[in-house]
């Protein structure tokens, strides 16, 4: 899956936690797209099953999506954590964070999120 698309996963899954329910609109809002390239997305996201959308438009992800969606957003989450506990301002920590987030290895977040949770247990 390409980095556009994982974002609106995670973005998805960002505005669900937020309020009740999704809808391109809430989308393109908060990504500051506009509703053409979301509308875009969306139909390929939903093609290849990631997410589902009912007849009032009202988006929901897809086990599939939702286990993407949760990956880099963990990821997202450590990353940014990390980066401003060494020191990192917090706006650099999450822009940094989200360009990581999708190209990090699965070896590589793994070490990192150990050491943390080693460091964490020495104090």
């Amino acid at each position: 899956m390409q980095e556009s698309g994982e974002m609106y996963l995670e973005t998805i899954l960002i505005l669900k936690n937020k309020q009740d329910t999704v809808r391109a609109i809430d989308i393109a809002e908060d990504m500051k797209f506009s509703k053409p390239s979301v509308s875009r997305a969306l139909s390929i996201l939903k093609e290849e099953n990631y997410i589902s959308v009912d007849e009032k438009g009202f988006i929901k992800l897809t086990r599939k999506g939702s286990l993407i969606a949760k990956k880099i957003y963990e990821r997202h989450v450590v990353l940014s954590d990390m980066l401003i506990a060494l020191g990192v301002d917090k706006k650099t920590a999450l822009d940094d964070a989200c360009r990581i987030e999708h190209v990090i290895s699965d070896q590589s977040f793994a070490a990192i999120k150990k050491h943390i949770a080693e460091y964490r247990n020495k104090k």
